[in-house]
């Protein structure tokens, strides 16, 4: 923070470029309790574990609502997208009471347990933190586009989904071919937007001055990145109910987790080398919020209209428009096909490119008025029953009259 206001007083033009075209939030500690407890122990003293949970024992990254496994349920049961949404998954019921729990196992099996998703039993239910609550609200509020969590411990840039899918109990479910990704995890589930996570990811990892040189092996274990500094979740440490995995499944917002170094809590002394080995990376992925396309949905009158479904090509994961109409979508160079849709207007659709070059391509879209919801109302009054064509000339059955003057 202090960085960019001192780079934007003196002119930097790349930092007051990404200041002006940018809304940047940045929280300084999701978890003060933790980092309390941390800083009394110290660089010394401390431990990997110490500062990770609350002080009431929660463990926040792993407190969300597990959005992935019920999706995935869903597919199973082949109703998405008809019946069950492929993008902003509602929060379930109750999990927004007072005294929720969220219940997550240990393994990487998988099964239902009284409608919420249990990793391996025995579950382990959990009260919901008002950290995270405040969260969840703090995301349904803004429409974020691009997020980080800056962790410790490792030095690795880790995207979703974090959840391990289970293994497939349906017969019919048609074996996947494994990929380089998938041989040592056949649990492993990519994302719609795994090419764009990994671009992500690699625009971090490789500005960093560090993070590539796995040569030297991982912090704690064997390097998880295959040289690159960069993993997905459920590969290297699965975990249901993560915010990176509710963050893309509940919101617009793409989310990575980005471990900065292998000391979680370094000394003082160290605090200069450590930035100097992210400043730049941090610089870079803040300007791949840029990337992709953006515009806003209006109607023919030019009036915004909120929670417009766009809908890309070849990814099966939607976003919705802001309130004020807007959209902005994260996508990798490339030409695609992007549709704009709405309730009670007709569908757009148009070709938006992407080029390689930092800047979102302008995709704006205007909707007519559809007929549709009178048509569904006079066709619910007809029992939604294929309503007869009146021949000009043909006189009417006494049925036929009794239908019209019931539409009437």
């Amino acid at each position: 923070m202090q960085f960019l206001c001192k780079e934007y007083h003196d002119g930097n033009p790349r930092v007051r470029s990404l200041v002006t075209e940018t809304r940047i939030h940045l929280v300084p500690s999701l978890n003060p309790d933790g980092y309390e407890l941390a800083r009394e122990a110290g660089s010394e003293l401390g431990n990997w574990a110490l500062g990770h949970w609350t002080e009431e024992g929660y463990d926040l990254f792993e407190n969300f609502p597990d959005l992935a496994s019920a999706l995935w349920a869903a597919e199973e049961r082949r109703l998405v997208p008809h019946k069950f949404p492929n993008h902003h998954i509602p929060i379930p019921e109750h999990y927004l009471t007072e005294d929720a729990t969220v219940s997550h196992g240990t393994g990487h099996g998988g099964r239902a347990v009284m409608g919420r998703w249990c990793l391996t039993p025995p579950c382990l239910p959990r009260q919901v933190a008002v950290e995270t609550r405040a969260v969840m609200a703090w995301m349904d509020k803004n429409p974020f586009v691009l997020g980080a969590n800056l962790q410790g411990g490792e030095k690795l840039v880790s995207y979703p989904f974090d959840t391990a899918r289970p293994v497939s109990e349906t017969p019919a479910a048609a074996p996947r071919p494994p990929d380089d990704y998938e041989d040592d995890n056949p649990e492993l589930q990519e994302t719609p937007d795994h090419a764009i996570f990994r671009w992500l990811a690699i625009s971090y990892a490789s500005a960093h001055l560090t993070m590539t040189e796995t040569f030297r092996g991982g912090c704690h274990t064997q390097d998880m990145t295959n040289a690159m500094g960069i993993v997905q979740g459920a590969k290297w440490h699965p975990r249901a109910g993560s915010m990176n995995d509710f963050s893309y499944l509940h919101t617009n917002c793409l989310e990575l987790s980005i471990y900065l170094g292998c000391d979680k809590f370094p000394h003082e002394s160290e605090l200069q080398q450590e930035w100097e080995n992210n400043k730049e990376s941090l610089l870079t992925f803040m300007e791949q919020v840029h990337r992709g396309i953006k515009g806003v949905v209006t109607d023919q009158q030019g009036e915004p209209i909120a929670n417009a479904t766009i809908v890309v090509g070849g990814i099966n994961h939607n976003i919705k428009t802001a309130s004020g109409g807007d959209y902005w979508r994260i996508l990798n160079p490339g030409e695609y096909r992007v549709l704009a849709r709405a309730e009670g207007y007709n569908p757009s659709v148009k070709t938006c490119s992407v080029f390689y070059d930092i800047g979102a391509t302008q995709c704006n879209f205007v909707l007519s008025r559809s007929n549709w919801k009178r048509i569904r109302e006079i066709m619910a009054m007809n029992g939604n029953r294929p309503i007869r064509r009146i021949v000009p000339g043909r006189p009417m059955t006494p049925r036929e009259r009794m239908r019209l003057r019931m539409r009437l």
